[in-house]
């Protein structure tokens, strides 16, 4: 008897894999950024805000096409459903190869390079990744004994991913507490409105991405007509008052001066300028940031295998994929494939460069998710319980937004940076043809 995974997963523990995915000590990286571009805090409190709803019309439309198809792969079923399996496939195809599988790596390596400044150790290049790998490994190993283990582990992670977030805020809101607040400010350029819109959004991108994640295990999700949407709109309002709190704490606790000297690359510590825990900020800081990235991973390697695992049952994947265990109703292959493959990637040089490259192929994935809503309106059957009023005017919208991200992408990476993802994309063309041919044989 063929069976499939139980729906297990409760609404906290949705929402804690949305928002242990989305919410990162990234946006510590994302605050001088912002900052750069705002001038002052309040114009980048509005542009945490203005970051926020650019999801809102992409967010309404993964509500209502998740209530009509809950099932295991999400945006991968929606093309499916929408008509077009080979656009279901490029979708996984690509995502495998270019997000999935290679944010795993990167994610672990961040924790092992926190880790190693709490324990220098693990500072070396092969002491890191051992236990970058080992992350990787126990984090599989948890999530292939079963979905409630791991779905309990990502509340309990992203409670205490959040605790630290809390106390800032808080921190900075205390009666007699030093705010900067009020200023000085340096003189920004003057710039349009939509020039400065753009600019400040765009580096708010990635602060917002993933909440297409929990959709990958939709057939997982609890009562799913109700919960999928408010797991998916609640956590967009949290995250988004999340960021804009976090935003104006952190400009209340640091001079806006010494926001706007970290470097590009870098990461700004508040809690260095809270003179009661100064003196071990640092390593706070750290372990903060370990967390956060713990939290990441297990959300990442809990979710992501669920996306092959469904094309895999279609027979539009490799077959292993497929397969369940037993008992425990888990993907374990496609759990342990997907792991094994992410620390095989320590070996290529610098995996974060690799990802910056196919920028350009996520913005388009998820431009042909949000264009399924046409066809998928259009057929008679379509009867998703979460029903969105202007539906097609919300797709649209959030069409438009990622077709303005590619041009944003075109323009960000170098031409060689383009054609190999346009390579990697016409790659899918003949592997799908290989599947579909095998399937029908069948």
């Amino acid at each position: 008897m063929d069976r499939s995974p139980g729906r297990n997963l409760t609404l906290l523990q949705a929402f804690a894999v949305i928002v242990g995915t989305v919410i990162g000590s990234g946006v510590f990286m994302n605050l001088p950024m912002v900052a750069r571009v705002a001038g002052n805090p309040w114009t980048g409190a509005w542009i945490w805000l203005a970051g926020g709803l650019l999801w809102v019309p992409q967010v309404l439309v993964l509500a209502e096409m998740g209530t009509a198809f809950p099932n295991q792969g999400g945006p991968y079923r929606f093309l499916v459903e929408a008509g077009s399996p080979f656009l279901g496939f490029i979708y996984t195809w690509t995502a495998f190869l270019t997000s999935d599988t290679p944010t795993i790596t990167i994610v672990a390596l961040l924790a092992a390079s926190a880790a190693s400044a709490l324990f220098p150790p693990l500072g070396g290049p092969w002491a890191s990744r051992a236990f970058a790998a080992a992350l990787i490994l126990s984090f599989a190993w948890i999530q292939t004994r079963g979905v409630r283990l791991g779905s309990r582990l990502q509340v309990l992670l992203t409670a205490f991913k959040l605790l630290p977030l809390l106390a800032l805020v808080v921190l900075a809101l205390l009666p007699g507490a030093p705010s900067h607040l009020a200023g000085p400010f340096p003189a920004r350029e003057d710039r349009s409105f939509f020039s400065l819109f753009t600019a400040g959004t765009s580096t708010t991108l990635w602060a917002y991405a993933g909440f297409l994640n929990i959709l990958y295990m939709a057939g997982e999700v609890r009562r799913p007509s109700r919960n999928i949407p408010l797991a998916l709109l609640g956590s967009l309002l949290f995250i988004t008052a999340a960021y804009v709190a976090i935003h104006l704490a952190a400009c209340a606790i640091v001079p806006y001066d010494r926001i706007l000297q970290v470097s590009p690359d870098g990461y700004l510590n508040p809690f260095a300028f809270i003179p009661s825990i100064s003196a071990f900020s640092g390593h706070l800081f750290h372990l903060v940031f370990l967390v956060s990235m713990l939290a990441l991973l297990n959300a990442l390697v809990m979710t992501q295998p669920r996306l092959e695992y469904a094309t895999a049952k279609d027979g539009l994947f490799f077959e292993p994929f497929a397969r369940i265990h037993p008992a425990r109703l888990t993907p374990n292959h496609s759990i342990w494939i997907q792991s094994i493959l992410a620390v095989l990637l320590f070996a290529v040089g610098n995996v974060q460069a690799l990802v910056g490259y196919f920028t350009l192929s996520y913005v388009l994935q998820n431009a042909c998710v949000y264009g399924a809503l046409f066809p998928l309106r259009s057929r008679p059957d379509y009867a998703p319980a979460f029903r969105l009023k202007g539906a097609r005017a919300w797709a649209a919208l959030a069409v438009a937004i990622q077709l303005y991200l590619v041009y944003g992408a075109a323009t960000a990476f170098p031409t060689p940076a383009i054609l190999a993802c346009t390579a990697l994309i016409l790659s899918g063309i003949p592997t799908y043809l290989a599947f579909r041919k095998t399937r029908r044989r069948t």
